[in-house]
Formats: structure tokens, sequence, C-alpha cells
């Protein structure tokens, strides 16, 4: 009961809840110090040296700083972060215990206080900083997101708590007393952190080393190397120090004016510790209330612009009243978001760099960037103060100005913090990858150069249908010497190219190879003859008709039949139509494998002429054995664009050997193939291994009616084609900007995508209920079995749609968004590791746009986790539907290959109470689905 309201209240799930609250109360401790400690020191030191020494303090943080931040990090890297946390947390509990020695003997001068000063300083920015360096290593991005607010709110409630204790503590007894209380706190956080380390950190200590030996050359790097070779710290550097100078001249002023309101050294204390303690009241009710809701709806980066635009506005008020209560309200903004939406956010910001150059760098941004940022706010103080004499009023012109900048170093962090993550998930990924290899840049030109002379065959191909219509003058002279490659397909594809060269070229290379015995090059090279020569027509047939060399004969024959499309004359007058009836006679009778390359030839042939009483020759040979005549089958029947090929050619989609044949044939079909496959969607006429494959060919035409169309398959009853247009979609967005996608179709098609994949998981979840109450039966007959088999058969028919739904949402995603990122993440996804799957998780988060994330994350999480039950369920939170429930919206939503599954579980059922949806499919327009419903009715009936 308890771990449920938890999690619906701070979604701490099972196995969180101990650590969490140890995290909690590890930083409530710290905090609760830190107030004590802090008002209590600044009220002694504004009291005995005034408010003109605090920019000297500052400077004096800023310098002792550097120094220990030097050492510190030198510890970090030597020993453990808990050695270095135990011993530091002993060392500043000494000293608050030598402070309150101090206190009582009356030894306090003026050295001592600034000693204490600066120490109170450093603690505030090592102790915290330690804590959050250790949040980093317990809790990974996702589970930071979901439990740092929970976390945050102990740091929030120490300093409620801290604040009021000073105050209370402090005017009943002495500060001496509150200061020993600090001490005693912090000793007690000594065995926290130990049990923390035990449960969690221990087991990262073999991950560590070994990233130690992985990356021994970064580990070896200073602090402030690793945050200047990286634009994602560097900017979270810069932000974090002017946000402390802000916080700087924010507090002093704040501070001048509340001492100069109250003299009373106890009576001041006591207001810093009231309003302290008031700020932090507002914070834990923007931590509980706010933080997560806001971090979860616009991200990271929007998250952290909310401080610096909120004290912007209060300073502008300021500047209109500059009084007590503005600074109140804006000091209360700085100590109240800065501890809550900011703190999340900042943390969050870190967490896509590597663990071990995280701590680290972490370290000295919170210790050494900090301070120097103090420093940097004290030096402006006293030349502002002491050299020009100004109002503190005019800091706030100064506090705009850094604000500004602020607000700037913000948007840039965000898209380094996007790549951050890319990179960190491509690097998981490729981790016992050599992903270092560098290659020479070539300029275009001087690529294909090298291509076409030195390259293989494969690679030539492929540079030569790349280059396609382009007449590239520069590349003529290596295009012309590919004639001599040994490769029959490269000089096929080299004389193709001339065509676009000047009339003749190379012609007295070309007519030698009609004499090759590659039937595809011979006509190749007489087909160029023909059309870039001086021969006349007559001239050219007589000489080639009748040559005694078959492959010559045949391929002038063929040369003859595309000729004779646009001249008859010249068809009757070299008897076209009657050779062809010969050949199709004498090769209808023979089965001679040496006639194989004159069959494809006729083939071919017989296209080109449209003589439609040998269309039976070729549908015959588009079921040869022979894989090189089905080709040629293939490409004869999209010559033809006659319909009688069609649904053949369908069926030869599902084969890979011929796919890219199939495409290309029915694409010369023009329209009509669309309209087809249109008419075939609406009746439920396709099957599965057609689905997937039918909108490449709408693809290939690669227009706007075409995206138009593949928008329209994205309704789709059948997941496999939505799937398959979702692809092609992406393909053409990819590689054609004329087109237009319309962006609000798509992010619709994504939300109705998603909700059918929450029904499906919903449908999963509701019939494997009813498996497993009908488990709990004694007894089973074979009917019971044959039911059972039917519901798990629809339970992995629903598995399948899930995933294909996933990767069709993938598929649009990268429609509306960069599709780099989203192909990267999808593959983070997938993969077996489990911090790339995390990290992915967390890109997106950021990523999406508020109204997609909301629909869809739950949904990728749940995707991500499905493997763990125990943490999928608190993703997605699904509703069990009754069997009759369920089949019903399965029969109504989903395409024939369901309705056919459900229509057999009812045939088993024999349950009356499906008649209403049984009548229903009696009208479908799938002949099977209307079958099996009768079918389904006279059994019920019976």
């Amino acid at each position: 009961m308890l771990s449920k309201l938890l999690n619906k209240t701070f979604g701490l799930r099972d196995g969180e809840i101990y650590i969490s609250f140890l995290m909690q109360l590890y930083i409530f401790i710290i905090i609760t110090v830190l107030l004590i400690v802090k008002p209590t020191v600044n009220a002694i030191f504004l009291s005995q040296l005034g408010a003109d020494s605090l920019p000297y303090g500052y400077l004096l943080v800023a310098v002792v700083a550097v120094i220990t931040s030097y050492f510190y990090n030198k510890a970090i890297r030597r020993f453990s972060i808990l050695k270095v946390t135990t011993i530091s947390l002993v060392f500043f509990s000494l000293c608050f215990i030598a402070l309150s020695a101090i206190l009582e003997y009356g030894l306090l001068s003026n050295w001592v206080i600034f000693v204490y000063y600066l120490g109170v300083s450093l603690f505030a920015v090592m102790a915290t900083s330690q804590f959050w360096v250790l949040a980093n290593m317990v809790f990974n991005a996702r589970e930071a997101k979901r439990l740092f607010g929970f976390i945050g709110a102990g740091a929030i409630a120490g300093g409620i708590f801290g604040g009021y204790l000073t105050s209370v503590v402090v005017s009943s007894f002495s500060n001496k007393i509150v200061i020993i209380i600090a001490a005693l706190l912090t000793i007690s956080c000594i065995p926290i952190i130990g049990k923390i380390w035990k449960l969690r950190i221990h087991k990262l200590n073999v991950y560590i080393r070994m990233q130690r030996k992985h990356e021994d050359n970064t580990f070896q790097q200073s602090s402030f190397s690793l945050i200047a070779q990286s634009k994602h710290l560097t900017y979270l550097a810069l932000i974090t120090g002017i946000s402390v100078i802000v916080a700087k001249l924010i507090d002093f002023q704040f501070s001048d004016f509340a001492n100069k309101a109250i003299s009373d050294p106890d009576e001041l204390a006591s207001f810093f510790g009231f309003w302290f303690s008031t700020f932090n009241v507002l914070a834990l009710t923007i931590q509980l209330f706010i933080t997560n809701r806001v971090l979860s709806r616009i991200g990271v980066a929007s998250t952290l612009l909310i401080l610096p635009l909120v004290i912007a506005l209060g300073s502008l008020l300021f500047l209109t009243f500059p009084e007590l209560w503005v600074l109140i309200i804006i000091k209360g903004v700085d100590g109240s978001f800065k501890q809550s939406l900011n703190k999340s956010a900042t943390e969050l910001s870190i967490m896509p760099i590597p663990l071990l150059i995280k701590n680290q760098a972490k370290s000295y941004i919170d210790v050494a960037v900090d301070s120097i940022a103090t420093g940097i706010a004290g030096f402006m103080l006293i030349f502002l103060i002491r050299k020009l004499d100004l109002s503190t009023s005019y800091i706030t012109i100064i506090i705009l100005l850094f604000v500004l900048i602020w607000m700037v170093l913000i948007f840039r962090l965000r898209e380094a913090y996007f790549e951050s993550f890319r990179t960190n998930i491509q690097r998981t990924l490729l981790k016992n990858k050599d992903s270092d290899t560098k290659t020479k840049r070539e300029t275009t030109v001087k690529s294909a150069l090298r291509i076409l002379n030195q390259g293989s065959a494969k690679e030539i191909l492929s540079l030569l249908d790349y280059l396609g219509n382009n007449n590239l003058q520069i590349l003529k002279s290596s295009i012309i010497g590919l004639i001599n490659h040994p490769s029959n397909e490269v000089k096929t594809a080299a004389i193709k190219q001339f065509y676009l060269f000047d009339k003749g070229t190379a012609l007295h290379k070309v007519e030698p190879l009609v004499h090759s015995e590659d039937q595809t090059l011979v006509i190749t090279a007489l087909e160029y003859i023909l059309n870039h020569s001086s021969i006349q027509n007559h001239h050219f047939f007589n000489k080639y008709l009748d040559h005694t060399n078959e492959n010559i004969s045949n391929a002038a024959l063929l040369c003859l039949a595309k000729e004779a499309s646009a001249n008859q004359k010249t068809a009757l007058q070299f008897g076209l139509y009657n050779r062809i009836d010969q050949r199709v006679h004498l090769l209808s009778q023979s089965e001679n494998q040496n006639q194989n390359a004159a069959l494809q030839a006729l083939l071919v042939t017989i296209a080109e002429s449209n003589m439609a009483k040998h269309f039976s020759f070729i549908s015959a040979h588009l079921n040869n054995r022979d894989p090189e005549i089905v080709k040629q089958a293939i490409k004869a029947a999209g010559i033809t664009s006659n319909q009688l090929f069609i649904p053949t050619l369908l069926e030869l989609l599902s084969e890979k050997l011929y796919r890219a044949d199939v495409v290309n044939a029915l694409k010369s079909y023009g329209i009509k193939i669309i309209d087809h496959i249109i008419s075939l969607e609406n009746e439920e006429a396709i099957n599965n291994k057609m689905a997937k494959h039918l909108p490449k060919i709408i693809e290939a035409f690669k227009t706007q009616k075409a995206v138009n169309i593949l928008m329209r398959l994205l309704n789709s009853k059948d997941i496999v084609i939505r799937q398959a247009a979702s692809k092609s979609l992406a393909k053409l967005e990819k590689s054609n900007t004329r087109l237009h996608f319309n962006k609000r179709y798509i992010k619709n098609r994504i939300i109705k995508e998603s909700n059918y994949y929450k029904r499906s998981i919903g449908a999963i979840e509701s019939i494997q209920h009813v498996i497993n109450n009908t488990m709990l039966e004694a007894e089973h007959n074979d009917r019971d079995i044959e039911i059972l088999i039917a519901r798990q058969s629809i339970i992995e028919l629903l598995e399948q749609q899930a995933e294909t739904s996933m990767a069709c949402l993938f598929n649009l995603l990268s429609l509306v968004y960069e599709d780099s990122d989203i192909e990267i993440s999808y593959t983070a996804l997938l993969s077996d590791v489990k911090e790339a799957r995390v990290n992915a998780l967390e890109f997106l988060d950021n990523l999406l746009q508020s109204q997609l994330k909301q629909t869809i994350l739950p949904l990728i999480e749940y995707y991500v986790q499905s493997n763990n039950d125990a943490e999928a369920t608190h993703v997605l939170k699904l509703k069990l539907m009754s069997e009759r429930a369920c089949l019903t919206m399965l029969a109504k939503n989903r395409a024939k290959r369901m309705k056919l599954e459900v229509l057999h579980l009812i045939i088993l059922l024999k349950d009356a109470k499906y008649k209403p949806l049984l009548n229903r499919l009696k009208k479908n327009k799938n002949k099977d689905v209307k079958f099996f419903a009768y079918d389904a009715l006279e059994k019920i009936k019976s």
C-alpha cells in the first residue's frame, strides 16, 4: 500500500524506496548543517566587519577554493569518493567544534572570522557537490529525472528545518550551541554515505576501474582541460559561474539593506534564519508540486531559463522600487528557484557526460568555478563600491547584464546537451569498435575520377548509376576508357553514358562489342550504333537482322521492335511480326539451355513490339526456373504495362531476388498501378508478404502525388502497410527536399499510432488475463486446449503488430524531427546495452515536444522495459477488457489477418453473444473474412 502511494505521488518504484530515502536523509542533514552555520557565521561577519567587507571575503573564497580544488581533484583521482567525502566531513565537523569553543572563550578576532567565513563557503560548495556527484553515480538519467525532485525535497526540507532551528536555538541559547549541533549532524552523515555506497556504488567499482583503463589518458587530464575540451561542460561552467555572480550580487544587496535596517547581531541572525527558512518553504512547495511537471513538459534547457527570467523581472521591479521588500522577493526567487527547479535541471544537464569525466569536472565546477565566480563578484563589488562609490542600486544594472549573458549561454547549452547525448549513445553502442579511423577527404570530381580509373566493378557501376543523366565532360575520357574494362556490366553501363556526349562518341570502340558473348552488351552496342552512327536504318537491319551470329540477330530484332513503335512502316518492311512468330515457335519447342540468351532477348522484343497474342509467352516465363529469364520477363511485363501481369508481379514482390526489377516494372504502369494498390488496400486483399513492399512502388515515383498517396496509406488498418508507408515517406523526405510533408497531419498520425500501440498492449494483457484465469481450472479437454492455442496465437500476432507499430512510430518521428537523432535513439533502444537505452530515453524526453512527449514517451519506456514486467507495469497503466470487448475491438480496427484469428477463436468458443459482431463481419469487403463469418454463425447456431 505504501509503495503504491509513493509510486503514485513521487514516482518511486520497487527497489528504489530505501536508497531514495537514504539519499534524501543525507542531503537533508547536509543542508540543515549549512543553514545552521551559514546564517550564524554571516551574522557574526556582518556585525563585526560590516557589509563592506563582504567583497574581500568573496575574493578570499575564490583564491582558497582554487588552491583547495587542485588538491581535492588530486585526491579524487587517487582515492574513492567515499574516502574523500568521509575525511572532509570529519574535518568540517572538527572545525565546527573548534568554532564553538572559540565563541565560548571569546577568542574571536577578525582573521578568525575570515577563516570561518571561508570555511563555511567551502563547506557549502564541497559538501553539496559531493552529494550530487554521489547521486549521479547512484542513479541513471531516467531514474534521476524521476527521483531528483523527491531527493531534492530533502535538501529544501533541511533548509527549512535548519533555518528555523537556528532561529529558535540562537534566540533561546546562543550561537555556540547551534554550532555544536551542526558538528554532530555532520558526523552522522558518515554511516549514511557508507550504507549508500554498499547498496549501489560498490557494484560500480569494477566498472569504474575498467573505464579508467580504457580512458586512462582522459582520466589523467586536469579538470580544466576536460572542461575546455567539451562545449557542454564549458557552457555549464560558465552558466554556473554567472549564476553564482548574480547570486552574490543579490546576496550583497540583500545583506546590505538588511544590515542597515537591523543593527543587533542576534536579531539579524534571526532575521536571516527566518527568511532563509521561508524561502525554503517556497522552494519545497515548488519542488514537490511543480519541478517534475515542469521538467517533464518543457525539458531541462527550458527549465534552466526560468530562474534568470524571474530574476530579470525582479530586478526591473527593484529599479522602480529600490526597497528591502523588493530585495526580499528577488532573494526569495533566487533562493527558492535555485534549490528546486534550477538545481534539478542543472544536475540533470550533466547526466549525458561519461561517469569519470563527470565526477572530475563536476567537482571542479562546483568548488573552483563557484568560488572563482564568488571572487569575481567580490572584485566587482570592491571596484563599484570603493572606487566608484556607487549606490548598491546600480548593482541591479549589472545583474541584468549578467542575466542576459546567462540566458544566451543556456540556449547554447541546449544544443551541446543534445550533442552530448548523441555522442554518449554512440560511444556506448560502439564501445568495442574503433570509431576513430580517419579518411582523407576528396572532392567529388577527384573521387569520381579515382573510382572510374581504379575502382572495382561494383564501385564503378554504383557511380555511373549515381551520375544518371548528368553530363560531366571532365569525366568523359575516363568513362570512354571503361570500354576496355574486363567487366561486361561496366562496358554496358559506360555505353549508356555515351548518349550524354557528342553523337558518335567512341563509336569505333563500340562496334567491335557487337561480337561479344554477352547478350545485354550486344543489345546495348547495337542500339548505340543505330542511334549514334550515320548508318541508315535499312542498311543497319539488312546487315544485322540475318546475321549468322544469333546474339547479333536477336539483338537486331529487338532494335527493330523498338524502332517499330514509332515507325510501323519499318516493322512491315523487315517482317518484324513474322520474325517474332518464328522465334516464339522455335524457342517454345526447344529446351536447349544455350537458348537462354535468345529467350531473354525475345521476351523484351515481344514487349517492345506490343504483340498481345504473345503476352502469354511472357506470363509463362514469369515462372521460369532460371532467375535471369524471370528478370527479363518482369522487365517485359513492365514495358507492356498490361493489367494481365499485375497479380503475378505483385506476388513476385515478396522475393528479394526480383524485388528491385518488379518495382521498376510496376513503376512503368504509371498512375494505374497506384490506383490498383489503393483498390487492393480498400478491399483488404493484400497479403502480408506483399504488404510491406507495395509502398516501395509508390515511393519509386518520387513525386508529390506519391507522398500524398503514402500519407493516405498511413490510415490503413494493416500495420504492415502503415509501417512500410512510413518508411518510404522517411526515405523520400531524406532524399528529396522539394517534396512537401504535412507535419500537422504526421503528428496526428503519430498520436493515432500511439493509441494503436497502447490498444495492442492492452489487448495482450486482457487476453493473457483470460488465459491465466482459465489455467486455474482443474481439468482441460481437447476443446479447451484448442481455445488456449487460439488465444495464444492472437497474443503472438498482437506482439508482432506492437513491434511493427513501434517501428512505424519512429519512422513518423523522423519526419518531424532530425532523422539522425531519431535513428540513433531507436538503435540505442533496441540494443542490449542498458546505459544506451537509458540515455536514448532521456534524449527523447528532452527532444520531443510536449504534446507528443506526453503521448509517446510512456509507450517507448514500456517498450524498452517490457522484458521486465515489474518495471513496465509502473510505466503504462492499462485497463483490462473483457474478452468480448477485446475481440470486438480487434475485429473492428485490425486488418484481415487479425480478423481471421478472431473468427477462428469465436468458432471455437461457440458463444452466441458474438452474433452481432459476426453479422457485421459478413459485410466485410474481404471474401475470406466473409466466408469465415458465415461459417462461425452456422457453427454457433448448431
